[in-house]
């Protein structure tokens, strides 16, 4: 499958955008034409640039408001065009886009619009060029691609082709199932984009909220099967429009475009099966090395200059110490299947960090070589004679995921620590889940990663309330719900005191005894106000002897339809927190009308603290 992405989608320069877009592994590029105009660099060295970079120049765009318009303006237009062609030659470029009019058009007469393309295609056969004819979703009279098509087969020109655009098709609703009526040689150029489903006038979506495919909420597959069943085999690439990418670094985000691209070619694969799109199929797609979702997470590990207070905090929840390992400053706390790793940090960050997450895979090797595909850079881990081996990976915004062999129970690695002398307490069983606080240029890219590289699956996601804004939460779980990571958007711009802390959830048995154990042994639990207790007492008929236990131990309540949940939530130690929670019969959820008021008892707490450090 031969790659491109837009310029637009990436920050900097021209010069910079295919740097990056080369670095990345893409095969050729989209000149978006305000980054040719504000190029110091003529269109002939643009065009040696590329070559010296190994790219291609595969679509110059865009073109606008030119058909459906009465006799003296189209004669403008194809002036207008003439210059573009003109321009195209001396860039190499052979397609250009054609967007569908919005704002000139005073007729909607197909006859007329095609009569005027098959004019367009005229003139550009004279410059040995193509037009990529591209039906926009807020189009003044051709919003779908199927009228799109219609015009262009009765323009029936060498030169006049369609581009199909992804986010223009689904945004609409409208099926891509007619796509496989399009005869490939009248596909010219395909460009990919995902979406949030969201609610909103369809160009603000598009100019704001794209995002590469996997991020959002389009099945992309199918509309990449019914693409390759046409025959098609030109570029598939990427035309993002949102908020982010053009504000973050370059390299970071054409990387997350080609990882997306290499997720959506597995997807295509899967989704065509064993027929490979039959024997009209030209495109070649292969899947990425098979995987399982992960049997459960065997480790979290934490970095921080605050062990002491980690510690005590551990070990009020009743985790062993296993102390420290043979070879490496870390040290070892479990209590049941949880497992929590504790070191110093490798940087200047003095705040705790979830550095790192073990997950229990049936074939490590596997595991890191489609993360590796999905161009995950590896991280370099040194062992020790007779250490077991763990092979990890880089996230997107730094942390490490390591992969270690499921064999059914306790990982050989533990008994690189010490045996702890404590029995295990027994109340807190496995990890539940994992909530990640992503900076606003990592979130999409890190739902990507855990989607394609985990082989997990995405939640809705839901908007929390909280002091610092609305935050988005998104949940990607593995089906059988074992491992569940949770990633919260951190706003841009948000304040120190107002950063989302990450934190860890244990699975309990009995939510309510731990909860008084860890009570006896000095535990002082995130302060719930009073007021929430009188809420759910309203919402919900709670047995009273529940409902003081609840109040007593500062547990929170949540229920639907399946069942109950129970859970109680540390007080923050700098951007860190722990939580306990119990599940009751099928409760699947994460007590999300209970969010708010946590984040905003959170909020209290880390601004009291910093209140009492400036005294």
């Amino acid at each position: 499958m031969r790659t491109s992405i837009a310029t637009v989608c990436l920050s900097g320069t021209l010069d910079e955008k295919l740097v990056a877009a080369q670095a990345a592994g893409f095969d050729g590029v989209e000149i978006f034409e305000p980054d040719l105009v504000a190029s110091p660099r003529s269109p002939e060295e643009i065009r040696a640039r590329a070559d010296e970079l190994g790219l291609t120049l595969d679509l110059y765009q865009p073109f606008r408001d030119f058909e459906g318009v009465g006799p003296e303006l189209l004669e403008r237009n194809l002036r207008r065009a003439a210059a573009k062609f003109g321009l195209m030659n001396r860039l190499g470029i052979d397609t250009i886009l054609l967007c569908s009019n919005v704002a000139t058009a005073r007729s909607g007469d197909e006859q007329l619009a095609a009569a005027q393309l098959r004019q367009l295609g005229d003139l550009a056969q004279g410059f040995g060029v193509r037009v990529a004819y591209e039906a926009l979703a807020w189009g003044r009279f051709v919003d779908s691609y199927e009228t799109a098509a219609r015009i262009v087969r009765i323009a029936d020109h060498p030169a006049i082709g369609l581009c199909l655009d992804s986010f223009h098709i689904l945004s609409k609703g409208h099926s891509p199932e007619a796509i496989e009526t399009i005869p490939a040689e009248k596909i010219f150029f395909v460009q990919m984009a995902d979406a949030p489903l969201l609610t909103m006038d369809v160009l603000s979506w598009s100019r704001h909220h794209r995002v590469f495919p996997g991020e959002g909420g389009f099945d992309l597959g199918a509309f990449m099967a019914h693409l390759i069943r046409t025959g098609y085999d030109g570029p598939v690439s990427l035309e993002i429009f949102n908020d982010t990418f053009r504000q973050t670094d370059a390299l970071a985000t054409a990387i997350d475009g080609r990882r997306s691209l290499r997720w959506l070619e597995h997807e295509a694969a899967a989704a065509l099966g064993s027929g490979a799109g039959g024997g009209a199929a030209r495109m070649r797609t292969s899947w990425l090395p098979g995987v399982a979702s992960p049997a459960d997470v065997n480790y979290v590990e934490l970095r921080t200059t605050e062990l002491p207070e980690l510690r005590r905090l551990l070990g009020q929840l009743g985790f062993r110490s296993h102390g420290a390992h043979r070879s490496k400053a870390v040290e070892l706390w479990s209590q049941g299947a949880a497992r929590v790793v504790l070191g110093a940090p490798d940087t200047d960050h003095r705040q705790p960090t979830v550095a790192g997450i073990g997950f229990s895979v049936s074939d490590p090797a596997t595991a890191v070589r489609r993360a590796e595909d999905l161009f995950a850079p590896d991280v370099p881990r040194q062992e020790g004679a007779g250490e077991e081996p763990l092979v990890g990976v880089r996230t997107p915004d730094g942390s490490e995921v390591f992969f270690g062999a499921d064999g059914g129970g306790e990982p050989r690695w533990v008994g690189e620590f010490g045996r702890p002398s404590d029995p295990d307490a027994g109340l807190i069983e496995r990890v539940d889940h994992i909530n990640l606080a992503q900076p606003w240029q990592h979130f999409d890219a890190a739902v990507l990663f855990f989607l394609s590289v985990l082989d997990l699956h995405a939640e809705a996601s839901v908007e929390v309330a909280a002091p610092v804004g609305l935050v988005r939460s998104q949940v990607l779980r593995s089906a059988d719900g074992i491992v569940r990571i949770a990633l919260n958007l951190v706003p841009s711009g948000a304040r120190d005191d107002a950063i989302l802390p990450q934190h860890i959830a244990f699975a309990s048995s009995d939510v309510l005894a731990l909860a008084r154990a860890a009570r006896d042994r000095g535990f002082a639990p995130l302060d719930i106000p009073a007021n929430y207790y009188d809420d759910i007492e309203a919402r919900y008929l709670i047995e009273p002897g529940l409902l003081a236990d609840l109040r007593e131990l500062n547990v929170m309540y949540d229920r639907d339809d399946s069942g109950e949940f129970l859970h109680f939530y540390t007080q923050p130690v700098g951007t860190v927190f722990l939580e306990v929670v119990e599940r009751r019969e099928g409760y699947a959820g994460y007590g999300a009308l209970n969010a708010p008021v946590r984040l905003a008892a959170q909020y209290q707490h880390r601004r009291a603290a910093r209140e009492e450090a400036a005294r």
